[in-house]
């Protein structure tokens, strides 16, 4: 089979926050822009298709966070079973963080950064009978973006929705920008894009926009780590999208020091048709927040709440509830602040049960205050395993998680299961709980997605 016909190509996607996968559609449109035919395959939402693996040359597996990776290799050993000749790729952040192990016998080839062209590359390079060279080392430079190329992936009916008023909206998800340019240490974007990071024109996001519309979306999420690392730029994004589209709500991540610095455009942004904000918050702890080197505080937070309600948008908070240096009353205060702040609905449950994440290559490793915490690299699990010094917190951790995934998949009420949340926090510090009491069934909710795992 030569590389130019349909399917010896296979792009598959694992998991990506639940939302129809950019990280296929883009390399699929530069492969058809060079007369290629991938096919394409998303495993978390359609099972692995023993057929089109079996037809595959290439099979390209994306990688952007850590889920993703586990899912990979497990579609990877199954692709070996069915084509062993196959060359496998992994591509996405956490392909590079991971390169050994999956060099070690996994994948033949990694890719991440801006790896489009390194992808129609390899493809020109197995076309042509050579074996590639092995690289891991991420690609910077900048593309000339096709519109993404979406007509073979599942319908937007199968991903995650908006529920806003006690309906469900399809969702639209692009990316105005790539890369970062802060250096958090907790995240898997430094180690790779090492404080770059790449715009995308407006009129291929209007373009990739409009396919989404025309496919149903009323509401469209922009992905990009960071939508206000480029502030000239995003406003652009977003006048250009009303414009276009009026009724169209949008929502963005942003760092709590960005709606600081922008404080005066989020009154525009909502006029434009923001309907939240998700912003890393990570933690109330100054301490832990100098750990991870947010470039915010504790006060930096209730400030960035007060502005979005004031400017008509809701903040969803993140938080990573446990880390090593997260106390069991750094905790309960938390749930404190998120109860007092009105964020009870405006926070996933999932939220409270996030353990801090260390995988290979991250900016942690190289951190004096982690040492001391730090245990082994479990190799098929692609993070560092670290011990809390205190056993309430490890075994507070174990007992929140269990309950947010039973909550999750029986659907119950965000705010009972805070209330649970919080009565396992305080029995952990032997404070007496407080009664449940029963939320308003019928009160108005923030909008959200319906996807609430993240990582």
């Amino acid at each position: 089979m030569s590389m130019r016909e349909p399917g010896a190509i296979l792009l598959v996607a694992c998991y990506e926050l639940g939302h129809q996968p950019l990280a296929v559609a883009w390399p699929t449109a530069f492969l058809e822009r060079e007369g290629y035919a991938p096919a394409v395959m998303d495993v978390s939402v359609e099972p692995f298709d023993s057929e089109r693996a079996r037809r595959a040359k290439l099979v390209a597996i994306s990688v952007p966070m850590h889920t993703a990776l586990r899912l990979g290799v497990m579609v990877a050993r199954r692709v070996r079973d069915v084509t062993p000749g196959c060359h496998i790729a992994f591509y996405g952040l956490y392909g590079t963080l991971n390169a050994g192990h999956l060099l070690a016998g996994i994948a033949d080839s990694v890719m991440s950064g801006e790896l489009e062209a390194s992808l129609v590359d390899l493809v020109r390079t197995l076309e042509g009978g050579s074996r590639p060279q092995a690289s891991i080392r991420p690609v910077l430079a900048k593309l000339d973006f096709p519109t993404p190329s979406r007509a073979a992936l599942p319908s937007l009916k199968k991903y995650a929705h908006l529920e806003r008023d006690d309906r469900l909206e399809l969702v639209g998800y692009v990316e105005a920008s790539r890369g970062c340019k802060h250096l958090c240490r907790h995240c898997p974007i430094p180690p790779v894009y090492g404080g770059r990071f790449f715009v995308v024109p407006v009129e291929t996001l209007l373009a990739d926009i409009r396919q989404q519309v025309d496919a149903g979306a009323t509401h469209i999420t922009f992905g990009d780590p960071d939508f206000l690392n480029g502030p000239g730029h995003a406003l652009a994004v977003a006048r250009a999208l009303h414009d276009a589209f009026p009724t169209l709500t949008f929502d963005f991540t942003a760092k709590i020091e960005h709606l600081l610095r922008h404080r005066d455009r989020l009154p525009e942004l909502a006029r434009l048709g923001c309907a939240f904000v998700v912003s890393a918050a990570e933690s109330l702890s100054d301490t832990v927040l100098a750990h991870l080197d947010k470039g915010h505080t504790r006060a930096d937070i209730e400030t960035a709440v007060r502005l979005a309600t004031e400017a008509g948008i809701t903040l969803r908070p993140t938080w990573v509830a446990f880390t090593p240096w997260t106390t069991l009353e750094d905790y309960r205060e938390l749930l404190g602040f998120v109860e007092s702040q009105g964020l009870v609905d405006a926070v996933d449950p999932v939220q409270f049960s996030i353990r801090l994440l260390v995988p290979p290559g991250s900016l942690l490793l190289d951190s004096p205050a982690l040492r001391p915490f730090l245990g082994e690299l479990v190799d098929d699990q692609f993070y560092y395993r670290w011990i809390h010094p205190d056993p309430r917190m490890e075994a507070l951790h174990a007992e929140v998680s269990s309950l947010v995934a039973v909550a999750a998949d029986r659907r119950e009420d965000a705010a009972v299961t805070f209330q649970r949340v919080r009565e396992l926090a305080d029995r952990h510090a032997g404070v007496a709980p407080r009664p449940l009491s029963a939320p308003a069934a019928r009160r108005k909710r923030p909008p959200r997605l319906t996807e609430p795992w993240f990582c």
